[in-house]
């Protein structure tokens, strides 16, 4: 039974007009905001806190002495959450996002990115403009220098252009330079297109990419995990990094300096083991540099072409017909591997946590079945231990 207990504005239960269920997500939508609110608990411990406490709301119910057992939270946060007054602010955002329509995904949302979902500093909460498919089976981060040379944009158009016959989500950030060229290039190949960034979605910046943004919602959208009211500060940009980062499959670097976000961009996807690509420039030329260095350091696979990525990422193989591999199915499978398939093509890709539940298999003999449908050139893992169709 769904409790009101501590809600902050009974009065407000009388007045929304909504279903029952539309009350409740309603309600739930604010603790989850909240809990962005409160100073000191963060992504990684927010996600601590509902684990141990069983639940958004449970968190602000929880009693002092019991939350600061929980591994990382201490007693100054722990009376941050007790004696929180941040409802107000939270009933700020919720009018902002009623009025614009935007959609906001919590971490344990299905709409939710899931490559994004597996890494640990993944953001508690996210706001969504657009009408993308978020996990799509193919999605690339194309990251640069603000500083692009017709070098870089050109090398850039390319290959959005030769990604267009795979139906790619293109991410990047929105900004001048690299971004900008990538989504520009998604939007006039079709592909769909999704800006992350660095601020709330009442604003946007730079300005000048105003008329790109319009486009991009049309097929695609913007996408953020800091609350209207944001600016784009100089520290949000590294955050809004990892979100570029852990959202892809790959990330391709076109061209870069020794330092900034691209390169930060880089590391992150590194250390979530994603692919990483750099596009190589010329000894002399700054901003190869950074690309340079991430290939000359093993950071990074030297791509020249689309055609680079296709064969690396194994998506080649996806040409092969559904029907050749469903008529393979009922000869050669075991009954673990049917149940496995099954659930992937019916929701395109899944993780091996929501594979090993939803079959009912033990998680080994889940990993013994994924495996063999790798081999057989049925599945195929992504990073994050994703799996999709080959």
């Amino acid at each position: 039974m769904y409790s009101l207990k501590n809600y902050p504005n009974f009065t407000e239960l009388f007045l929304y007009k909504s279903s029952k269920l539309n009350l409740i997500n309603h309600i739930l939508l604010k603790f989850r905001i909240a809990l962005t609110l409160i100073p000191g608990v963060g992504d990684i411990n927010g996600k601590k806190l509902i684990t141990h406490c069983g639940g958004v709301e449970a968190v602000f119910k929880e009693k002092k002495h019991v939350l600061m057992k929980i591994p990382g939270i201490g007693e100054t946060v722990a009376n941050s959450i007790t004696n929180s007054d941040i409802f107000a602010r939270v009933e700020e955002e919720m009018k902002f996002i009623e009025k614009y329509n935007i959609n906001p995904l919590f971490y344990l949302d299905k709409a939710y990115p899931t490559r994004l979902k597996n890494c640990v500093d993944s953001p508690l909460m996210l706001y969504y403009m657009g009408n993308a498919d978020l996990n799509k089976a193919k999605v690339i981060s194309i990251v640069g220098t603000r500083k692009a040379t017709e070098y870089g944009k050109d090398i850039t158009k390319k290959i959005v252009n030769d990604l267009a016959a795979h139906d790619v989500l293109i991410v990047s950030g929105l900004a001048y330079g690299i971004d900008t060229c990538s989504h520009k290039a998604a939007v006039e190949a079709n592909l769909a297109t999704v800006g992350i960034l660095a601020h709330g979605l009442d604003r946007l910046y730079p300005a000048l990419n105003k008329p790109l943004a319009e486009k991009m919602l049309k097929n695609g959208g913007l996408l953020t995990e800091f609350r209207s009211q944001t600016n784009p500060d100089r520290e949000n940009f590294p955050k809004r990094n990892r979100i570029i980062a852990g959202m892809a499959d790959a990330v391709i670097v076109v061209e870069a300096s020794r330092s900034g976000g691209a390169l930060i961009t880089a590391e992150i996807a590194n250390s979530y083991n994603k692919d990483v690509f750099a596009v190589p420039g010329r000894l002399n030329d700054t901003f190869s540099e950074g690309c340079n260095h991430l290939i000359k350091t093993n950071k990074a696979v030297l791509i020249e072409s689309a055609e680079d990525i296709i064969y690396i990422l194994g998506w080649e193989k996806s040409g092969v017909k559904k029907k050749d591999i469903q008529q393979k199915l009922f000869i050669e499978l075991t009954p673990d591997e049917k149940t496995i398939y099954n659930l992937i093509f019916e929701k395109k890709t899944m993780v091996i946590d929501e594979i090993i539940g939803k079959s009912n298999l033990t998680a080994s003999k889940a990993a013994a079945a994924l495996l063999n449908l790798e081999f057989e050139g049925i599945l195929k893992s992504l990073p994050g231990k994703v799996y999709v169709l080959a």
